[in-house]
C-alpha cells in the first residue's frame, strides 16, 4: 500500500462514522473485455472485505448472449469469499458473502418476484392484503440493500437494484474500470463515512 492509501485508510479507520458493511459496484461487460479487467475485480474484493462483510457486483450486458461465458469467467474467478452468480432468467436467491449479477436488471427482478406473490395468491398460500415490503424482498434474488454503491466510468446507473438501492449512498467517479486503484475505492469509502444517511427522512 502506498503513502496515499495509507493516509486514506488512516482517515477511514479513525472516523466517527462506520464504513459501509455492504458495497456494491456497477461495472459494465465492456469493462470485463479490457485487460486486467478479471484482476481488478479480484482487487476490489480484497479491498472491500478490509472494511465491509458483502459485496454485491451488477454486471450490465447489451447483449443476453454474453451471459453464458460472463458467468463461467466470474464463476472461476479468484476472489477472497464465497461467489454467487445469478443471470437474467435465475430466481434463487444469492446468499453468499460475494453476489454477482449478470444481465439481471431491478425491473426484471422486481417483475419476478411480484409474479412469484401472485402465484402465491393463486394458490391459496397467501392473501393479496397480507403483501408487505418484506415478503417482496425475501423473493428478490439480491434481497439485502447496499449502503454504498459505487460506479465508475460514468454518472448513471442503468437499471440496477431499484429496489434494494432506494436509501444507498451513491458514488460516481470518471476513473474507468481498467483504471480503478485502491486510492480510488478508498476515496469512495472516506465519502461515505462524510455523508450523513437520512434513509429517505
Amino acid at each position: 500500500m502506498g503513502l496515499y492509501e495509507r493516509y486514506l485508510d488512516y482517515r477511514i479507520r479513525h472516523h466517527g462514522g462506520e464504513p459501509p458493511e455492504h458495497v456494491a459496484l456497477v461495472i459494465t461487460e465492456r469493462d470485463l473485455l479490457e485487460r486486467g479487467a478479471y484482476e481488478t475485480l479480484t482487487n476490489v474484493f480484497e479491498w472491500a472485505f478490509e472494511y465491509a462483510t458483502q459485496v454485491t457486483v451488477y454486471v450490465s450486458v447489451l447483449d443476453t448472449g454474453a451471459v453464458p461465458p460472463l458467468r463461467r469467467e466470474l464463476e472461476a474467478i479468484d476472489a477472497p469469499r464465497e461467489i454467487a452468480v445469478r443471470g437474467p432468467e435465475d430466481r434463487t436467491q444469492a446468499d453468499a458473502p460475494i453476489r454477482i449479477g449478470i444481465g439481471l436488471g431491478g425491473k426484471h427482478e422486481f417483475t419476478s418476484a411480484v409474479q412469484t406473490l401472485a402465484e402465491r395468491v393463486d394458490d391459496g398460500d397467501l392473501e393479496a392484503t397480507e403483501i408487505d415490503d418484506e415478503h417482496v424482498e425475501e423473493h428478490l434474488v439480491f434481497p439485502a440493500e447496499p449502503d454504498l454503491v459505487i460506479k465508475t466510468g460514468a454518472e448513471r446507473l442503468s437499471d440496477f437494484m431499484i429496489w434494494q438501492s432506494v436509501y444507498s449512498e451513491l458514488y460516481f467517479t470518471d476513473v474507468n474500470w481498467r483504471d480503478f486503484r485502491k486510492r480510488d475505492f478508498l476515496r469512495a469509502v472516506r465519502e461515505y463515512c462524510n455523508r450523513s444517511r437520512r434513509f429517505g427522512r
